[in-house]
């Protein structure tokens, strides 16, 4: 069966994921409604500005009805500000802000952990399953702590975790979707598959 998979389409990095997703083996769909999540294999929610896509995520009335995907099983993927929304904890020079979360990983992240944009940056990853290093782009990116043994980390850099797999969760620092590197994405789509 061929997985097709989700990408939130309200801000941010959506058309980068799409285009990435269309050179491998799957179908999209831009998910804006309910109604879009279904018979969906996995969803991935991109970066942009965790503030502002948990907004429209509450307008949207697309809160409850991603857990319910996730608590299923789906595999769900944050790329950066994704990833920020998928914690359970969020913090911002080690300071908690009152921001709403999806809650689906028990992971804290820590917003704008490598500076504002002009700090932004490339750096070769060693990510676990991968043979080769992959070319990371960290934009306002944040760090991730796991908060559970069950967190499985699969990629580091020196200041800390930046990649980190909970059970169906999936949450990235980094932006895969803005290299020529698609190896990131086909590893979620073969969740994907071993999923449905």
């Amino acid at each position: 069966m061929i997985p097709h998979i989700g990408v939130l389409a309200l801000q941010g990095g959506v058309s980068e994921h799409i285009d990435m997703l269309s050179t491998l083996s799957c179908t999209t769909v831009c998910v804006r409604t309910p109604q879009d999540l279904q018979g969906i294999s996995a969803l991935i929610i991109p970066g942009g500005e965790s503030t502002a896509l948990i907004r429209l995520l509450v307008r949207w009335n697309l809160v409850s009805p991603v857990k319910k995907l996730a608590d299923a099983g789906i595999p769900v993927w944050g790329t950066c500000a994704g990833s920020i929304l998928l914690s359970s904890e969020i913090t911002e020079k080690n300071h908690k802000v009152r921001q709403p979360s999806l809650d689906l990983a028990p992971v804290r992240s820590e917003r704008n952990s490598f500076g504002r944009q002009s700090a932004s940056f490339q750096e070769d990853l060693i990510i676990k399953g991968l043979d080769e290093p992959f070319p990371g782009v960290f934009i306002r990116a944040p760090l991730l702590f796991p908060l559970s043994s069950n967190c499985d980390i699969l990629c580091s850099v020196n200041e800390g975790a930046v990649f980190i797999r909970h059970e169906n969760i999936w949450l990235s620092s980094f932006h895969p979707e803005l290299t020529g590197d698609s190896r990131v994405h086909q590893m979620f789509i073969e969740e994907a598959v071993i999923g449905s």
